[in-house]
């Protein structure tokens, strides 16, 4: 079959280490390429865009190669979809934890370090995405712990399960080409905004959200397309709700998008946290209906 063979080149642990090893060099060329156009730009042998933080520090330099280790998270995203449901929901959690993470290199470059902190709008949202960030691995680590709790590996697979993994495996072969096409279109709209002449980049909120907005609009349908497939598998309640909960928390994720500050903080903070409650919740109820003698091992 078509797919089977292009599941092989998209997304076969050789491609894998491949595409690992690419982004890799790509994320150190472009670290030492930024900072040299930082170094260029102080000593004014080039000017280059003065109003954007991203060219006044050398920390900010961190904030490129940063960019292209998202891209790889988006691959593994894609990689993990058909071999586990809650890794794949993981790496969606991570992959918004890495861009607030990302933000704080930028923000740090321009930090006024005053006694007024709180008064200071950038000090202050650096304030709150540095303690976003710790919550965020927190809850990370707790969903990944649970996650794990009823993935029992078994020698045979039910047949029902086999097919739904096929399914799977069809849709993440489709994001693969999807996903860079729209990484392409995203890169080549962008560079068009970039203004030369009067020498400025498009705001700070556009470049961070680059990409990722779009991204996970299109993760929303892919978790909606998910929950439905999933009806053809299972009929168990705790399950659909467990799924269901998921889209939901990835819309809570791609709303973050729409909006600045502290609400855009609070609305990832939020997201994950209820994705945790989800799963926990779900696997009580499913050590509830386990039977007794399992529930005793």
């Amino acid at each position: 079959m078509i797919f089977d063979k292009l599941h092989i080149i998209f997304l076969s642990k050789k491609t894998k280490r491949q595409i690992e090893k690419l982004i890799l060099y790509i994320s150190l060329v472009s670290f030492f390429t930024h900072l040299t156009l930082i170094y260029l730009s102080e000593f004014e042998i080039l000017k280059l865009f003065p109003e954007s933080d991203l060219f006044k520090n050398p920390v900010s330099a961190i904030y490129t190669p940063f960019s292209f280790i998202l891209i790889y998270e988006v691959y593994l995203l894609i990689y993990y979809l058909p071999k586990s449901f809650t890794t794949y929901i993981t790496k969606q959690y991570e992959i918004i934890a890495l861009i607030i993470i990302r933000k704080l290199f930028k923000d740090l470059s321009s930090l006024e370090l005053k006694a007024n902190w709180f008064e200071i709008k950038g000090d202050l949202q650096f304030t709150y995405d540095i303690v976003a960030s710790l919550v965020l691995f927190y809850l990370i680590f707790q969903f990944q712990k649970q996650g794990k709790r009823f993935s029992i590996k078994k020698d045979i697979i039910d047949s029902k399960i086999q097919s739904f993994i096929k399914r799977k495996k069809i849709i993440a072969t489709i994001l693969v080409p999807l996903f860079f096409t729209l990484a392409l279109i995203t890169l080549i709209n962008w560079s068009l905004e970039i203004s030369f002449s009067a020498n400025k980049l498009p705001s700070f909120d556009e470049i961070n959200n680059l990409f990722f907005d779009e991204f996970f609009t299109v993760l929303i349908l892919v978790d909606v397309v998910l929950l439905i497939v999933s009806f053809f598998y299972t009929d168990k309640f705790h399950r659909i709700i467990r799924n269901s909960g998921f889209v939901v928390s990835t819309i809570l994720i791609r709303l973050s998008f729409g909006v600045s500050g502290l609400v855009s903080t609070i609305l990832v903070v939020v997201a994950v946290l209820f994705g945790l409650l989800i799963i926990l919740i779900h696997n009580q109820y499913e050590k509830s209906t386990m039977p007794k003698t399992i529930n005793k091992k």
